[in-house]
């Protein structure tokens, strides 16, 4: 998988700034004071920058980049604006602005005493994150050089890398092979760096998760197949996790028909993984179930050609769940935790389901399918009841690719989050807003629910246009127990935006991650 760029942190050293070979970059609380004791090429330098149009229009959490500093070794020096006042969504953005722009090589962070240091890299480490694995030439420049006066002010975030950081971009796609010279790495100068590298160990294994979901959601499906994905989760067992396949011989013993009629149309074995970290007491688990269509072409109700190879991305619940498995077990989190996911490939084929059929679910309900391309609730449907009969969950959280009615709703910037539990529903949205991730609660009701009522079996699996996300948290809601916490999270408009975010690149985004690890952390986790 895609590692986190190596951060090391030490003791502030001034006289190595104006020798080091690589990138420098100074975090500013005030723009018209410098930190103390700069050596003078560094003071020079960073005075006639500030003093540009674009050091003047700086704000908190941007960057300035000066290139090729005269009388400095180093390849470019980096201005970062942050008052000390700044918020952790502030310092994660200054962070985000240097990892945008890493490149290969050495960069070196003077953040002294910032109370935020650790944020920094943090918001450095998650922009740092390049899938270029299946590139086979480095990147090139799309635009010339810089101009002579060397400023090269930060876009903002979520915009394009600007140039230099383009230009540098240049490590070859199997980076584990090149030479540590040419990997990029940081150093963290700061007042306490054993007590920031202690403090940041929890943040590193998040940082990992998130990589890890945005690795599977950028994947090709002709890669990350049904098995391929099981295999990865297997993998996990070593870091802790306690990790089962279901295959389709055992699905069918269990009854859940309803997913293995999603999956009966490919060549790829439909499996159910369970991911178990059992680091509490006694207490029930927490249960995340995520929907792990590795592709859909929406079967026999085929999707239009047009943007149909993003459907990649239909596992990105999945992949949300597997990855705050590995960041709960790498932080060795003090909660019960169990993550289940349905892979499945929704392909047309003679083998294929049809809009038609009925199904019976693991619960025992009837489905008439009228859309083979809202297959997603199925699955979810029989994952979410097996999680529920087997492990008896304190609370139950699903994430899915849904539907694209939630990115009518609410855009790319926000989740739709849907409960029938006031408590779990506070906790989720609480836990998004303190990690920067936007989510936003829809509504159920019992008028929604009547939607999906069927005149030839217990209910069909789409209720048409009108509400199409409500509806399809409605179909959830009939597989959940009585008196069960429960949440349904819509990400299909958040797990892969059209462009770059404060925090990751254009590309998969991660998002879920961070939330469901600060759920844990809040609401779940032994004190």
């Amino acid at each position: 998988m895609t590692q986190p760029v190596e951060i090391n942190f030490t003791e502030v050293a001034l006289d190595k700034l104006a020798d080091h070979q690589g990138r420098v970059a100074l975090i500013m609380t005030d723009a018209s004071k410098l930190p103390g004791k700069l050596p003078r090429v560094i003071r020079d330098a960073a005075t006639r920058a500030l003093a540009s149009k674009a050091g003047r229009a700086l704000k908190p959490g941007q960057a300035l980049e000066l290139a090729f500093p005269a009388g400095m070794a180093a390849d470019a020096l980096i201005l970062v604006m942050l008052p000390n006042s700044a918020t952790q969504a502030e310092a994660r953005r200054a962070g985000a602005a240097l990892g945008a722009k890493l490149g290969t090589g050495h960069t070196l962070v003077l953040a002294g005493s910032h109370k935020q240091a650790g944020q920094i890299a943090f918001g450095l480490a998650l922009r740092g994150y390049d899938f270029s694995v299946y590139k086979t030439k480095p990147a090139t420049p799309d635009a010339a050089p810089a101009q002579a006066e060397g400023l090269i002010p930060e876009q903002q975030a979520g915009q394009d890398d600007a140039v230099l950081g383009d230009a540098q971009a240049t490590e070859a796609p199997d980076s584990a092979d090149a030479p540590i010279g040419d990997k990029a790495r940081v150093t963290v100068m700061v007042k306490d760096p054993e007590a920031l590298a202690k403090s940041a160990q929890d943040a590193a294994a998040v940082a990992e998760g998130v990589f890890f979901t945005r690795d599977l959601v950028n994947e090709p499906a002709n890669v990350l197949t049904t098995t391929d994905f099981a295999d990865r989760l297997l993998a996990m067992q070593e870091i802790g996790l306690d990790v089962e396949v279901l295959d389709e011989d055992q699905l069918a013993k269990l009854g859940m028909r309803a997913l293995l009629a999603v999956g009966q149309g490919s060549e790829s074995p439909s499996k159910v993984v369970v991911m178990r970290w059992n680091g509490g007491g006694d207490e029930a688990p927490l249960a995340l179930v995520g929907k792990g269509v590795v592709f859909d072409t929406g079967g026999i109700s085929i999707k239009p050609g047009a943007g149909m190879e993003e459907m990649t991305m239909d596992m990105g619940g999945a992949g949300v769940v597997a990855g705050t498995m590995r960041a709960l077990a790498l932080r060795r989190a003090k909660a019960n935790v169990v993550g289940l996911v349905g892979l499945v490939e929704n392909m047309p084929d003679g083998r294929a389901y049809r809009p038609g059929d009925i199904l019976k679910s693991m619960k025992g309900d009837t489905i008439e399918v009228v859309n083979t391309d809202a297959e997603g609730r199925l699955v979810l449907a029989d994952v979410l009841w097996y999680a529920q009969e087997t492990y008896r969950p304190r609370a139950m959280i699903d994430l899915a690719t849904l539907t694209g009615a939630v990115i009518i709703a609410l855009g790319h910037d926000n989740a739709g989050v849907f409960s029938n539990d006031d408590m779990l529903a506070g906790q989720i949205l609480s836990a998004a807003k303190s990690e920067g991730e936007g989510a936003w609660r829809l509504p159920l009701g019992a008028a929604y629910d009547g939607l999906i009522n069927c005149r030839l079996a217990d209910m069909k699996n789409s209720g048409g246009r009108a509400a199409g996300s409500i509806t399809a948290a409605q179909f959830l809601q009939r597989f959940v127990k009585e008196g069960q916490p429960w949440a349904h999270i819509d990400i299909a408009g958040v797990a892969l935006p059209p462009g770059g975010t404060d925090l990751a690149p254009k590309g998969a985004s991660g998002w879920g991650v961070m939330t469901l690890d600060r759920l844990v952390r809040d609401g779940f986790e032994d004190a």
